[in-house]
């Protein structure tokens, strides 16, 4: 890495001087993007000059960076608290939008420094709107990373990696840490879903993504479909480390499914049911307690629970689900004998309130949707609670994995989930789950397995089954025998 810090003062000088150009054109403002330039290059070099400061760094500081919500980024949060157990000090950088888990909180190992979203200007032209926020983001990070305790490792989440990853590597360079990428996903293919993937600020995002990419010094990715594809098209050379569930994602036993219930059933009506008799009979859709021996049990005839998170984006279509639910439905109403259904649709996202107006103008008598935000200490409950899980996620890229999958198996929550490239690395057809590739066959799927619900001896069954018989590795298993061996190779 060394022989690259020759490079960290040219690129930021490119990259600082191409805002700089921009702005002069676009605005005839050039002077304030040249005093810009001016301070950030007499930072960077005083950085430099200090540079010698990097052979006191310790070994057990790391920082793990995401550009986004840490509460929204699982991965990154299981990452800090692994290094912490290792003995390590974390300093967790990210946005505060989302609580982070408990696990992280209340951890005397991890630190948050919290970094402001950058909103930009709103006035200009769009190109200049957009060169302006990542200038402005681009000194906000290399500020902050410039502030923390000095880390022997700095392991960034990508995407998004504009500019996270040009700025994370030149810090990197002048501290003397080193870089560790971990591959989600690839960020121009995100961005493509929007402005289409000839758009040139599409074209400039791959190429920024595959230049600074090859200057980390390890690369973790989530599926040896996207380890394959680093190497070929990138030459990047890459570590799989699978997504694995926590132990906190496991199955729900009936009292912690009749809390959780009875919790949402203050806000949420599918899941209320009223008392029978006794007004104060503690009673939800799902189950009831007990009264001779204070426990849960499950209600006669209660309908089925199916599930589905999503952060609400592009690359899930949910109108896929919807349609299938109305099939369902019809099945009902031409005489099929299945139980009825209550959907659970979990999360948060720019396209939610869309999908709401679209459920209010469906009328169900056999299905009912809810659309719940959950804390994050409830969302492995109810995981551990339903009898069915639907995954929409198509990967931009082909190449990611979607981790709520990997959660529900946790819970031993069979899947239906959507088609695409990579998809079989997770799910197998007929083992674990159903792979689907539009409504009517996702329809179908739900007609099959809930035929006989909630028998013990149907396809639904054998597949829950099949997943506790599995013993999947857990995540902490897996960062000891992946991570792990990284870091002690370099001391």
């Amino acid at each position: 890495m060394a022989d690259r810090g020759y490079f960290a003062v040219p690129v930021l000088v490119l990259l600082l001087a191409a805002g700089f150009v921009c702005g002069y054109s676009l605005t005839r403002t050039g002077l304030v993007w040249l005093v810009v330039l001016a301070v950030a290059l007499v930072f960077l070099w005083l950085r430099a000059r200090l540079g010698s400061q990097a052979s006191n760094a310790s070994s057990l500081n790391v920082c793990v960076l995401v550009l986004g919500d840490i509460g929204r980024s699982p991965r990154m949060q299981y990452h800090s608290v692994s290094f912490g157990k290792h003995g390590y000090s974390v300093t967790l950088v990210g946005f505060l939008g989302t609580k982070p888990h408990n696990a992280v909180l209340d951890n005397e190992k991890i630190k948050i420094v919290p970094i402001s979203e950058v909103r930009g200007l709103t006035v200009g032209p769009a190109i200049f709107r957009y060169v302006a926020k990542v200038i402005l983001q681009s000194l906000q990070l290399f500020y902050v990373l410039q502030k923390i305790d000095l880390p022997s490792y700095v392991l960034m989440q990508n995407p998004p990696g504009l500019p996270s990853i040009a700025v994370t590597w030149a810090v990197c360079v002048v501290r003397g840490s080193k870089f560790v990428i971990d591959w989600h996903n690839y960020g121009y293919t995100i961005m493509g879903l929007t402005h289409g993937e000839k758009h040139p600020i599409v074209q400039i995002a791959k190429w920024y993504e595959k230049f600074f990419g090859r200057f980390s010094n390890h690369n973790l990715c989530v599926t040896n479909a996207m380890k394959e594809d680093l190497q070929k098209n990138w030459s990047i050379k890459a570590t799989t480390l699978y997504d694995k569930p926590p132990s906190i994602f496991k199955e729900a036993v009936l009292d912690d499914q009749h809390r959780l219930y009875m919790k949402l059933a203050k806000d949420y009506s599918p899941f209320r049911r009223e008392p029978v008799g006794d007004p104060t009979e503690e009673r939800t859709a799902f189950t009831e307690l007990d009264p001779s021996t204070r426990t849960a049990r499950h209600v006669t005839h209660r309908p089925a629970l199916l599930l589905s998170s999503t952060s609400w984006t592009e690359d899930e279509d949910f109108s896929i689900l919807l349609k299938a639910l109305e099939d369902y439905e019809q099945f009902i109403n031409n005489g099929a004998t299945l139980p009825l259904l209550v959907c659970v649709i979990t999360g948060r996202g720019p396209l939610k309130e869309y999908y709401k107006t679209q459920i209010n103008k469906m009328h169900f008598k056999h299905v009912q949707i809810c659309t719940p935000w959950l804390e994050a200490e409830d969302y492995p409950v109810l995981l551990g609670s339903a009898d069915l899980g639907v995954c929409l996620h198509k990967s931009s890229s082909g190449l990611d994995l979607p981790m709520k999958v990997v959660d529900m198996f946790g819970c031993c929550l069979p899947v239906c989930a959507i088609h695409f490239k990579c998809l079989h690395e997770l799910v197998k057809h007929e083992v674990n789950g159903l792979i689907f590739k539009d409504s009517q066959e996702l329809a179908e799927q739900l007609k099959t397995l809930l035929a006989d619900f909630p028998s013990t001896h149907g396809k639904l069954s054998t597949f829950r089954r099949n997943l506790r018989e599995s013993r999947q590795l857990r995540w902490d298993e897996s960062w000891d025998r992946t991570v792990l061996p990284l870091l002690t190779a370099d001391t």
